[in-house]
């Protein structure tokens, strides 16, 4: 078998409908598995067992799963071969016989043995990076990630051109500016006018350009707020214009966040929008505060609540006594100034008073604060621990786990 040298010819092979044979079915095999699927190869796997994850794949016909052990003539036909079982015995007879039919193999034992190294990969855009460190793999997984970062972040721009005119409608997660999505900050960093709240990651700010119009359109509860017809206007303006614009939002803009109304004002003016979701503080401040929304034999159902207006008033569309009667989760969103009703209003249909509560005020920011209490003590203890907005409200049998 020839040895192989750490000058590798780096290339990408179409694999399409061609044969690919991976023998073994173990974790190693499980991590090759998804990207060749991806390229289309019509692989089979052979191997006596399989992990949960790759019996899965060949159940839904993603692949062939062969149950057996492999034999010498298994790589008749193959474009390409992964030898991945826990067996070096098994691994050199695959490399052998690759070697002897002229098929690139890849052995998981020992890569200098086979006659092709999986570099370490990445893909981002349409882009597909591909890393090989003369058999370093630390070296090649370090330096893929950091590309990977820098072209998520707008550090490396691999789209020099302009982006076309539009709005990007992207969900800036709870408030820690590295739980936005990876979508949501390469399209920031594309934006021509950034539109933003009070809500959105105020760090992610600092990052833009000089070039960057940044318009201040905070909805601050209880405050003064900008009008939201006013920020649709800007928002259909501003691409009129010629320019990309970010919406930038805290949370997920379409959780209580007003996203699909800015959507249908922009799709009326024939606006291209593109929605980018963010993560829920609904569920990411309870996580953050280790209460989980749901608990298995604790809760089976989550329900979150925009406690923008009382229950009594008539523009709510809440049914109070049907989620009294509940026995799951309530998180409660804009619900500070009202929480004394709110609670009032559950505990009068049903829900126990002893009912655990865990408000959790400014989540994964350096100024988050927690309290664990009662449905029937909250409001109280509310008003004696000065928790103001934003802060969600976790009500249910969830809040009083501990880790």
């Amino acid at each position: 078998m020839a040895t192989q040298t750490d000058n590798h010819y780096l290339a990408g092979l179409d694999l399409a409908g061609r044969r690919v044979v991976v023998v073994g079915a173990g974790p190693v095999a499980q991590r090759r598995l998804p990207r060749l699927i991806n390229a289309g190869a019509a692989v089979e796997v052979i191997a006596p067992q399989a992990t949960p994850a790759v019996e899965a794949l060949a159940d839904s016909g993603e692949i062939t799963w062969s149950r057996r052990e492999y034999r010498d003539g298994d790589l008749d036909g193959a474009w390409y071969a992964v030898a991945a079982t826990s067996s070096d015995e098994v691994n050199a007879a695959v490399g052998a016989e690759a070697e002897r039919d002229r098929v690139f193999c890849v052995r998981s034992d020992n890569a200098t043995e086979g006659s092709a190294v999986t570099p370490a990969v990445a893909e981002h855009d349409g882009l597909l990076l591909g890393v090989l460190a003369g058999g370093k793999p630390r070296r090649s997984a370090g330096v893929r990630d950091a590309l990977l970062e820098a072209m998520q972040s707008g550090v490396i721009d691999e789209h020099p051109e302009p982006h076309a005119p539009g709005v990007a409608l992207i969900g800036g997660g709870p408030g820690a500016p590295d739980l936005i999505t990876v979508r949501g900050r390469r399209l920031l960093a594309k934006a021509d006018v950034v539109i933003t709240d009070h809500l959105a990651p105020r760090e992610l700010l600092e990052e833009l350009g000089s070039h960057v119009e940044v318009i201040d359109a905070s909805k601050i509860p209880y405050g003064r707020s900008a009008s939201q017809s006013v920020i649709n206007e800007t928002l259909i303006e501003k691409v009129r214009a010629g320019k990309f614009v970010a919406r930038l939002k805290g949370g997920d803009p379409y959780v209580f966040g007003r996203g699909f109304e800015e959507l249908l004002a922009c799709a009326e003016a024939g606006v291209p929008v593109t929605v980018v979701p963010g993560i829920t503080s609904a569920f990411s401040a309870p996580a953050m505060a280790d209460v989980p929304v749901t608990h298995r034999g604790v809760a089976h159902e989550a329900v979150v609540v925009s406690g923008h207006v009382a229950p009594d008033d008539e523009r709510s569309l809440v049914d109070w006594e049907a989620l009294a009667r509940l026995r799951g989760t309530l998180v409660l969103l804009m619900a500070v100034q009202r929480i004394e009703a709110f609670a009032e209003v559950l505990i009068k249909n049903g829900r126990p008073a002893d009912t655990p509560v865990a408000v959790v005020q400014e989540a994964t920011t350096g100024t988050q604060r927690s309290l664990k209490t009662t449905l029937a003590q909250v409001a109280e203890d509310v008003r004696t621990h000065d928790i103001k907005p934003p802060a969600v409200v976790v009500i249910g049998p969830v809040a009083g786990l501990k880790p």
